[in-house]
């Protein structure tokens, strides 16, 4: 028993320190992180292999709220159990919450926001996500109409960016998928890997998701409390949101600034400090709860946003693991999996590649760390260190 309990431990702590070394050093957003998660989880440790690790982001980027940090705690999950999750998304992301607040209040006094290095991550975030497609497209891409699936899908998701283009995307991929493959009969192993769930723990997570959904802006009506307020805004925000973090933060300037809560400015500040600290674009609730209710508001707001993709992502696993080992199931996943490709291609060339290359001198400093990355093997943390120095130094040139 006593071994066991140790055992357990063993691998809590080694999710605890591996997410945080990631919530600490993941620049870039969403598509970035899926990139570090790649890189530390699947090459590196071989957590998962990369169809489960494509078929979680699939299900993560189809449902609404942070994708990387849906998929760090379905690994999490994976791993050791819901505790597991909670953990891994612990070491994830409360890092950049605690970070955004010392670091906004920075911003507001110094002014940071134009700083060198700050440009420097985001080039760091071209070669990591560059890096993550090359693998991920060799393994999920391999003929031509699954090439063909993810090249639809870069030209959509750039011509038509909408909050639900990748929604859609991913439907008609997966359909698509159906017709292709249905009839072929799959010799590939499954990934055996299961999450600890179930069933009816999933069912009782989905409950929570939609009853808190409904109830709480009812009692938002019946009280007056703020924090009932602060709670049922946030939550909704991480209810509703498809697309990642950069969809989150036009709408929470819609809930919180025409009513007087935030100033334009603060909310500028704001904004500017999420784009320069790592971890997931959702610790913007985070900076809005503490500028209105202190650090209280700060670490309610931050659950309050983030709750409903772990409800989500715990109440889909058991049911996800089960359908994709159905035949019909997998040739859809087959066409999903390869429009994930393309779905990142068309974010590394908007928004990463579009607001961090910006002169011949940036395309070759990607080229340099892409290089260190993929051929000398340098540590990801290694990567976001040169790229840090050298945007420093390139602002100078």
């Amino acid at each position: 028993m006593g071994s066991l309990f140790q055992s357990k431990l063993k691998l809590l702590l080694e999710i605890f320190l591996v997410s945080t070394r990631l919530g600490f050093t993941s620049f870039g957003g969403p598509v970035a992180h899926l990139g570090y998660f790649h890189e530390e989880y699947i090459r590196k440790r071989k957590w998962m292999d990369e169809k489960g690790y494509a078929d979680l982001v699939a299900l993560c980027q189809f449902l609404p709220g942070p994708a990387s940090s849906q998929v760090g705690i379905g690994i999490g999950v994976m791993r050791a159990g819901v505790l597991g999750g909670i953990i891994s998304f612990l070491g994830f992301t409360f890092p950049s919450v605690v970070v955004l607040i010392i670091f906004a209040l920075l911003l507001q006094t110094f002014g940071f926001s134009d700083a060198g290095w700050i440009h420097g991550l985001k080039l760091v975030a071209v070669a990591v996500v560059a890096h993550a497609i090359l693998g991920m497209a060799k393994n999920l891409t391999p003929d031509v109409q699954r090439k063909t699936i993810a090249l639809l899908a870069v030209v959509v998701t750039l011509l038509w960016q909408t909050a639900f283009s990748q929604v859609i995307v991913i439907l008609v991929a997966g359909l698509g998928g159906f017709f292709l493959y249905r009839q072929l009969t799959t010799n590939d192993p499954v990934d055996t890997t299961t999450f600890p769930l179930s069933r009816r723990f999933a069912i009782v997570c989905l409950f929570l998701f939609f009853g808190l959904l409904f109830a709480l802006p009812l009692i938002r009506e019946a009280t007056t409390s703020n924090w009932v307020a602060l709670f049922d805004s946030f939550y909704r925000a991480g209810s509703l949101v498809f697309g990642g973090g950069h969809v989150v933060l036009p709408l929470l300037e819609r809930e919180f600034v025409p009513t007087g809560l935030l100033s334009e400015e603060q909310f500028l500040a704001g904004y500017g400090a999420t784009q320069a600290v790592p971890g997931p674009l959702f610790t913007f609730a985070a900076y809005i709860g503490a500028i209105m209710y202190g650090w209280q508001g700060g670490l309610i707001a931050t659950i309050s946003i983030f709750l409903p993709a772990f409800l989500l992502i715990l109440g889909t696993l058991p049911f996800w693991n089960s359908l994709r080992q159905n035949d019909q199931i997998r040739a859809a996943l087959m066409g999903v999996n390869a429009a994930v490709v393309g779905i990142l291609i068309s974010a590394l060339y908007y928004p990463i590649w579009t607001s961090a290359v910006l002169t011949t001198l940036d395309f070759a400093f990607v080229a340099i760390l892409f290089s260190l990355l993929v051929f000398w093997k340098f540590p990801s943390w290694l990567i976001v260190l040169f790229g840090a120095i050298g945007g420093l130094l390139l602002s100078f040139l």
